[in-house]
């Protein structure tokens, strides 16, 4: 009685179906090894150009000493020990970084890199500096200081015009400074020249750098009141940092206007911040140990490769499960509706099936792209499963019908793919849609197995 009954097969239908999620899980660790493959590809090419690169604008820096802390020279005179060093942030700062991108390709594996020409300018106000209680500024050792996370990306010497003379900056004594941003805690090459200057008048600095990086570009709110544009010729950016750009326009909209060293852009992006003083949330005047917290008001764009298969066919992974369930409840009706058994032999092979589409789709998404490859594994999927179908239950019908469902199962996979945000309301809906059509279609089934007692 049990070997007849369709209640206990279909329990074993489901447990087959469970165990689906065993080699899935193999294909999930396989796609772990390759994204992780693809990160260390990144790194290695990013470490060649500068990697993610965050810039900051021209600043002040200012030793204080303390009047009363004396140190012997070698001259054998008493001079003050130096006890600090003061940043001044500029009144009024303004930075342009215009970019152009391309994606540098080991093996199959595609990082986006990219030069960026930065031009700032920054207005000082020196006039109210004041210096720690009980210390003096010493003016005579200022330095006009500016920085990126990695001087391995420089292409040529970093010039600031002050007041109308011409600098040029090199590594900073202060060495590296870390700086905290939405990406992690990372440090900050500085770069300072000595700047002979007078407190009591307002001063007007420019700064021109010109960098390569990859994957991210960032530019720190480095002025009381911070004006920030960035624009580029990549056409998948990410807007990020510690606030959102105030306005972004796309190049390939023609009513789009084009600025200053954007002509040679064809297409791609343009975004500007703007962030006043109180939103920046640091005072005008802070010390070298506190440059850190500046990373808080990183103003960004991520240079995404939108062809990375890796996401995708992770998301597809996560509805596995679900999958298997309904092509298995498929075979399962067709079964119970016709005179032919289905061994869970046959629903194992069925299911091996459908994960082979997982790592064809793998494997061809490197190549190929996910789009092409989803469709070129979908299909051969789907004529496998429905070819089986047919030569399994000796029907043309069956073997038709289940093309079109199967067809249209795997459609849905790409829609949730496509469709991330309305993902987990499609996938319910189909899971009621097909629950409620089996119910009905296995309706007058014998579930027991048991002969109809006479009357």
């Amino acid at each position: 009685m049990i070997s007849r009954s369709k209640g206990a097969k279909l329990l074993i239908v489901c447990v087959l179906a469970v165990l689906m999620s065993v080699p899935a899980g193999f294909v999930f660790l396989l796609l772990l090894d390759r994204t992780h493959r693809a990160e260390e590809v990144t790194r290695e090419i990013g470490d060649k150009v500068g990697g993610p690169q965050t810039f900051l604008g021209p600043v002040i820096t200012v030793p204080y000493t303390g009047g009363a802390r004396l140190e012997t020279t070698n001259t054998g005179t008493k001079s003050p020990v130096q006890i600090g060093t003061l940043v001044v942030f500029p009144i009024v700062g303004n930075a342009v970084a215009t970019s152009k991108s391309e994606v540098r390709s080991r093996s199959l594996f595609r990082v986006p890199v990219y030069a960026t020409d930065l031009h700032f300018t920054a207005r000082f106000d020196l006039s109210r500096v004041m210096a720690p209680a009980g210390a003096t500024l010493d003016w005579s050792r200022a330095q006009l200081v500016s920085g990126a996370s990695d001087s391995r990306g420089a292409r040529k010497d970093i010039v600031a015009t002050v007041d109308g003379q011409s600098l040029t900056l090199a590594p900073a004594p202060e060495g590296a400074q870390n700086v905290t941003t939405d990406g992690g805690t990372g440090s900050l090459d500085l770069f300072s020249t000595p700047l002979a200057i007078d407190p009591a008048r307002p001063h007007e600095v420019t700064l021109d750098m010109s960098f390569t990086g990859a994957q991210k570009l960032g530019v720190l709110a480095y002025a009381k009141s911070s004006e920030v544009t960035l624009s580029g010729d990549w056409n998948a950016p990410s807007f990020g940092g510690g606030f959102l750009p105030a306005s972004r326009a796309f190049h390939h909209d023609s009513q789009t206007p084009v600025m200053k060293g954007e002509e040679d852009l064809k297409s791609g992006f343009r975004a500007t911040w703007s962030v006043p003083f109180i939103a920046r949330g640091l005072p005008a005047v802070i010390s070298l140990d506190s440059l850190a917290s500046l990373g808080k008001s990183e103003l960004s764009v991520a240079f995404v490769e939108n062809t990375n298969p890796y996401q995708n066919v992770a998301r597809s992974l996560k509805y596995a499960l679900l999958f298997v369930s309904l092509v298995f409840l498929t075979y399962f009706v067709f079964e119970s509706t016709s005179k032919r058994d289905f061994h869970p032999a046959q629903y194992i092979l069925v299911g091996l099936a459908q994960i082979t589409f997982y790592l064809l789709l793998l494997s061809l998404s490197e190549r190929i792209g996910f789009d092409y490859a989803f469709l070129t594994a979908a299909a051969a999927t789907v004529t496998l499963i429905s070819s089986y179908a047919g030569m399994v239950f000796k029907s043309r019908l069956r073997g038709f019908a289940a093309l079109i469902i199967f067809s249209l199962l795997y459609g849905m996979i790409y829609t949730l793919m496509r469709m991330e945000d309305y993902a987990l309301l499609i996938g319910a809906v189909a899971a009621f849609v097909v629950i409620a059509a089996v119910m009905i279609l296995t309706r007058n089934i014998n579930w027991y197995g048991k002969e109809p007692e006479a009357t």
